[in-house]
């Protein structure tokens, strides 16, 4: 039996106190904590249906160790809150079934944060890191291309 011991991750600006284990990961931890918005979809970092940021970057929180986060200031979709790219996400219809949605936010809204100004290429690239297999990625770039086009109001680097 493996051991455990209690804990203490900052997510979404709370502290959470949970007991986990050497190898748990955060996106099990996080799901334990009622926090469902990171998706588990291949488990093995591919999809990015699991995006959060930690520390303000994407990470797949499938590759992440929950014990890494302790340190960290982890941001899921349920933190996110009146964030510019959610709303275009639903002006643009950037979505079909929804299950790699927030992963999508959770990645754009990284990028966006670290780089305020990116060309397309660079929103190609991020875009890259996350799988959609019901639409295109026409509406999502689009999406994007909105919240700078329309220069939205960014959240701080701190989200």
């Amino acid at each position: 039996m493996a051991h455990t011991y209690l804990a203490s991750i900052k997510i979404n600006e709370k502290i959470y106190e949970t007991a986990i284990t050497a190898f748990d990961i955060l996106l099990d931890v996080l799901r334990r904590q009622g926090l469902t918005g990171a998706k588990p979809g291949c488990r093995n970092g591919d999809c990015g249906a699991c995006t959060i940021l930690m520390n303000g970057r994407p990470m797949k929180s499938c590759l992440v160790l929950a014990i890494e986060a302790e340190d960290s200031d982890i941001t899921t979709i349920e933190g996110l809150v009146d964030s510019p790219i959610q709303k275009a996400f639903v002006d643009h219809f950037a979505f079909q079934c929804g299950y790699c949605t927030p992963g999508f936010i959770m990645n754009i809204h990284g990028l966006l944060l670290n780089h305020p100004n990116p060309d397309k290429s660079l929103i190609t690239e991020w875009l890259s890191s996350n799988i959609c297999r019901c639409t295109g990625y026409k509406e999502i770039e689009e999406a994007v291309l909105s919240v700078l086009k329309e220069n939205r109001q960014l959240p701080e680097k701190n989200q």
